[in-house]
C-alpha cells in the first residue's frame, strides 16, 4: 500500500517549490563562501549572510546539498522525491543537533537561532515536496485513493 500520494494534481508545484529549495541553498551557500573567505572551515566567529550565521564548512555542505536537491529536481523520474524525502530528514537532524550545541564550542556550523529556523522550515518545505511528488502508475494510484477512501 501506498503512503504518500500518487500522482497529485499539484505535484508540478511542488516539484518546483523542491527546487527553489535547492537554489536558495545553493544562492546561501555561495554568498557564505563570499562572506567567509580566508576565515577557518569551522569558524565560530559573527559571519552572518542573508541574517543567518554561518561559516565556511556550513556554507559549502549548503552549495553541496543545493546541487544534489537541483539535480534530482532536474532528473525527476521519483528521483526527487527519494532525495527531497532523505535530505529534508537530514536537515532535521542538523538543525536539531546544531540547536542543541547552539552556545557552546561544538556549534560547528556557526548556527544562530534565525539559522537553525531557516533550516527546520527548509527541512519541511522539502519534506512536503517529496511527499507530494510522487509518480506513479494509474493501478498505483488507484490503489492509494482505494486506501485513502477507506481510512
Amino acid at each position: 500500500m501506498a503512503h504518500t500520494p500518487v500522482n497529485h494534481p499539484a505535484r508540478p508545484i511542488y516539484r518546483a517549490i523542491g527546487g527553489l529549495v535547492g537554489l536558495y541553498l545553493v544562492v546561501f551557500g555561495v554568498l557564505g563562501v563570499i562572506a567567509s573567505a580566508g576565515n577557518d572551515l569551522f569558524a565560530q566567529d559573527d559571519t552572518k549572510v542573508l541574517g543567518q550565521g554561518t561559516n565556511l564548512g556550513f556554507s559549502l555542505l549548503s552549495i553541496l546539498l543545493g546541487i544534489v536537491v537541483l539535480a534530482g529536481t532536474v532528473i525527476g523520474r521519483n528521483l526527487d522525491v527519494a532525495i527531497n524525502q532523505f535530505l529534508a530528514y537530514g536537515l532535521m537532524v542538523l538543525g536539531l543537533a546544531e540547536l542543541a550545541f547552539l552556545q557552546t564550542d561544538a556549534n560547528i556550523g556557526n548556527f544562530s537561532v534565525v539559522t537553525v529556523i531557516v533550516v527546520l522550515t527548509l527541512s519541511l518545505v522539502l519534506l512536503m515536496a517529496g511527499m507530494y511528488g510522487k509518480v506513479g502508475t494509474d493501478e498505483e494510484k488507484e490503489a492509494f485513493e482505494k486506501a485513502r477512501l477507506v481510512l
